[in-house]
């Protein structure tokens, strides 16, 4: 016989971990994967790995308005991936120390509770265009740098 609707039994989606290991948790690990959750930011922190950029150059790079990459910069900030210097109007935003130390060495961002490893973003492939007077495209994005999430 099947459950009723109102039986107490729940169905269970995911095992919660033992209360002894939540415990261990480092908060601050919590707060910086919830700022690389959107693939902007990931892409933003694949393009910081390599030199300190200001907000036009990443806008320009990853492809979205001054304004989105200006919020996006703000999130990656609090959570204490990014440092920011100030020279006269200008803020240069790059990895904070430790981060990028070890990123440098390996292309590997080393969050100490998991790490995330940059590729190298793929070149472009030249494409032909077709003749019809219709083939106006749409600004394309650049290639994005791909990251996998490593326990």
């Amino acid at each position: 016989m099947a459950d009723s609707p109102n039986s107490p039994r729940r169905l269970q989606l995911y095992r919660q971990p033992p209360r002894e290991r939540v415990a261990s948790i480092d908060p601050d690990c919590v707060v910086a994967l919830k700022a690389l959750g959107e693939d902007t930011r990931v892409r933003i922190i694949g393009l910081l790995m390599d030199a300190p950029l200001d907000v036009g150059e990443i806008t320009r790079l990853v492809g979205v308005s001054q304004y989105n990459v200006s919020k996006h910069l703000r999130i990656l900030r609090e959570a204490g991936l990014l440092q920011v210097e100030k020279t006269g109007r200008r803020h240069l935003y790059a990895l904070v120390d430790g981060i990028r130390k070890r990123a440098a060495e390996s292309s590997v961002l080393d969050l100490g509770c998991c790490s995330f490893r940059f590729e190298p973003p793929a070149q472009p492939t030249p494409t032909s265009r077709s003749n019809s007077s219709r083939s106006h495209s749409k600004r394309k994005r650049p290639l994005s740098t791909v990251a996998r999430a490593t326990r």
